[in-house]
């Protein structure tokens, strides 16, 4: 499947600052691609999940820090 937001993803989405966004999005981009290159090569899936799992969390820093230190930065 390709990255994409859902109808209802979207009107929830629309209330957050743009930046909290771009990094979402960049987020389902990147891990989607990865996950399906890890699959490609043959890893096991819960080798796959967490790798996944681990590169979301940074992500996640990142909104994190976004929102703590507010739009200016």
């Amino acid at each position: 499947m390709q990255a994409r937001v859902s109808r209802k993803l979207h009107d929830r989405n629309e209330r957050l600052p743009q930046a909290i966004r771009d990094i979402a999005w960049k987020a389902q981009v990147r891990l989607r691609a990865r996950y399906r290159r890890l699959s490609a090569v043959g890893k096991p899936k819960v080798i796959v999940t967490t790798a996944i799992a681990r590169e979301m969390v940074g992500f996640l820093w990142a909104i994190a820090r976004q929102v703590q230190l507010g739009p200016a930065a």
